[in-house]
């Protein structure tokens, strides 16, 4: 009975945290939207449109402390790959969230988050 308490707790704590990580990336793309366009209609005006393309890697990682790797992980690939749009940033909770254990899915999101 107490390691079914246990895991409802963490099912719950991973919930509120994934809802919280959603709300603000939805209140991002909200915030976005209107200076997207301006840079599309721009672009277009141009005549030129820019892609991007990240490589990441996934590798595996014996860890003490995986909070903060997960934190130092995510803070690199943001600022390496200058990672600002919502979309991006979602893209980039799905492939940490795909690529590990689900025992890690409510701390990356905790993270994601912070």
């Amino acid at each position: 009975e107490v390691e079914s308490t246990s895991s409802e707790r963490f099912a719950t704590i991973s919930s509120l945290a994934h809802a919280m990580v959603q709300e603000r990336l939805d209140q991002m793309i909200r915030e976005r939207q209107e200076a997207r366009h301006r840079l599309e209609r721009m672009r277009r005006q141009r005549g030129g449109g820019e892609r991007r393309f990240v490589v990441m890697v996934a590798m595996e990682k014996s860890s003490h402390d995986p909070r903060e790797d997960f934190r130092e992980s995510m803070v690199e690939m943001i600022t390496v790959n200058k990672i600002d749009d919502p979309k991006d940033l979602r893209r980039l909770l799905n492939y940490y969230l795909s690529m590990n254990s689900d025992e890690y899915r409510g701390l990356i999101l905790e993270v994601f988050h912070d």
